[in-house]
């Protein structure tokens, strides 16, 4: 507050101080990316012959860096969880089988509820991975593999709050959980399968069989119709567009509102005598039932229509939805 009491702008010094942190988190992060070299790779290959899970535990800020790497592990092709190292000490060290790998985070490397752990983890053969930013703290000396996580300086000016070192260890788990992730294999349906729910698992796992009308319900007629048996095909359907098909139900053409404006645009027409196969559209824009929802979405946008067909391999219609079945269904 200035002395006449009106409030001072600080948005300059604001803008600035968030200027200095992202450059000093920066350079942080290619202190770290410049380290990453055989002991990263042995990291990876004890993950990867692991045959039960990664057990992440870290207290503090670093256990929420902690819990963020298992969560992202998890989805990503690598069975990890979190575990509190205070809890594990009074019953949580349950969860660990010897089949696991545990990977402990402490930018000191002298936590004392994870040190209380460690004679626990080796007697049960557990492989450590140590997170550190001290190569020479008990952590580091006692892990089977140590990754350096030590970063030039904190982002706090008054070098307390875990700021820059908290931002490399989670980018070090992130890499870990990539390089993971392509060791594997891992798919597009992989991650699908473990994020069923929301809009990434509906973009993901949703087919367009899943939304697509069938039978009777999709609007067609065939190539001998009128412009008038049309219109009460469109509006019985209420698909706005309809497929026009020969006598085995393989696609001719595609009718759409939009076709129809143009055509009664023109005042000569005659929709008793018209036949349908002189203005409808002979080459629409098709899909197959076992595209991704998604894919619709994207076509339409692409070439701004808000309807599509379904056929199969034959030219068959199978199917039909428009832009409303994609927005019910929650794909856009």
């Amino acid at each position: 507050m200035a002395a006449n009491g009106t409030q001072t702008d600080h948005a300059p010094e604001f803008a600035a101080s968030g200027r200095r942190v992202i450059e000093i988190e920066t350079r942080g992060l290619e202190a770290v990316a410049a380290r990453i070299d055989g002991a990263f790779s042995a990291a990876c290959r004890l993950v990867l012959d692991c045959t039960g899970r990664v057990v992440c535990t870290g207290m503090g800020k670093s256990g929420h860096i902690a819990r963020k790497i298992a969560a992202t592990l998890a989805s990503t092709g690598t069975p990890a969880f979190y575990v509190h190292p205070g809890e594990a000490g009074h019953g949580d060290l349950g969860m660990v089988t010897d089949a696991d790998v545990v990977l402990a985070l402490s930018y000191s490397g002298e936590s004392d509820e994870i040190l209380m752990l460690l004679p626990v983890f080796r007697r049960q053969g557990n492989p450590l991975i140590a997170m550190t930013g001290r190569p020479q703290s008990t952590m580091a000396r006692e892990a089977d593999v140590h990754l350096d996580i030590s970063v030039p300086e904190e982002a706090c000016p008054l070098d307390l709050a875990p700021t820059t070192s908290t931002t490399a260890t989670l980018a070090m788990g992130d890499a870990l959980a990539v390089a993971l992730l392509e060791a594997r294999g891992f798919t597009a349906d992989d991650f699908a399968r473990s994020h069923p729910a929301g809009a990434l698992g509906r973009r993901l796992l949703l087919h367009i069989a899943d939304v697509m009308h069938t039978g009777d319900d999709i609007p067609r007629v065939d190539k001998d119709a009128s412009l008038g048996d049309v219109l009460l095909e469109m509006s019985r359907k209420r698909l706005g567009m309809t497929a026009v098909v020969d006598v085995d139900d393989r696609l001719l053409g595609l009718f759409t509102d939009g076709d129809l404006r143009r055509t009664l645009a023109d005042e000569g027409v005659d929709v008793r005598a018209t036949r349908i196969v002189d203005v409808m559209t002979r080459t629409p824009i098709t899909i197959d039932s076992d595209a991704l929802a998604v894919e619709a979405a994207r076509l339409m946008e692409t070439h701004k229509i808000n309807a599509l067909l379904v056929v199969d391999g034959a030219r068959r219609v199978v199917g039909a939805l428009n832009i409303h079945d994609l927005l019910r269904a929650r794909v856009v």
